[in-house]
């Protein structure tokens, strides 16, 4: 008997807490175009760098995407450089004023899965290279010896403490950290789309209707 009212008081709990979350949703729902407003600010900088420094050096960038060596080793690199910086470029411009922008996230996906696989992944998943996480690999488990080594040096070479006043020093890992998070960003735009009040895509669509 107990057991039954127990359960039927959660339940209505349940109930009367689904009701209040339904009305902050639709109190919160003029607004939901910030969350992509946001994705977008954050990326479109972040795009625009990459591919403005692809172009500023762009014959090193045709190297590298071609060199097996110590590059992509990818096949016709001039071709494969100049749509990755194109896409980087014109993608980071939609995305800042959202325009196309479920459209221009799929290949910038994808130039995110060429980064994070092709360029990041041997480095394992960190970028800056983190011993206590349990994502560290023997990578970045040897990355400390020389972090503390290079500290040591610093410390008896150098001035330590005005080295570090504007933040700790730390060995970048270079892993595929960034990468598979600006992919997710993009993977969510694809689903949320430019955002209501917030991008060109909705007030075209507006137009249209």
């Amino acid at each position: 008997m107990l057991s039954h009212r127990f359960w039927g008081d959660a339940k209505q709990s349940l109930l009367k807490l689904e009701q209040v979350t339904l009305a902050i949703v639709k109190w919160l729902q003029p607004f939901d175009g910030l969350a992509p407003l946001a994705i977008r600010l954050y990326l479109a900088p972040i795009m625009l760098q990459a591919g403005y420094t692809k172009a500023l050096h762009f014959d090193d960038t045709v190297t590298w995407f071609g060199n097996p060596d110590w590059g992509l080793g990818l096949p016709l690199p001039s071709l494969m450089a100049t749509l990755a910086t194109g896409t980087e470029l014109v993608g980071g411009a939609l995305l800042l004023i959202g325009l196309a922008t479920r459209l221009i996230c799929i290949p910038l996906m994808f130039t995110m899965l060429v980064a994070a696989f092709k360029v990041h992944g041997d480095n394992g998943w960190l970028a800056i290279a983190d011993g206590s996480s349990w994502l560290a690999n023997d990578r970045v488990l040897a990355a400390g010896d020389k972090l503390s080594a290079a500290k040591d040096i610093l410390k008896q070479h150098g001035d330590y403490d005005w080295l570090t006043e504007s933040g700790n020093i730390v060995i970048l890992n270079n892993g595929m950290e960034f990468a598979i998070t600006y992919f997710v960003m993009l993977l969510a735009l694809v689903s949320l789309g430019g955002g209501r009040y917030t991008s060109v895509d909705y007030f075209l669509k507006k137009m249209n209707t």
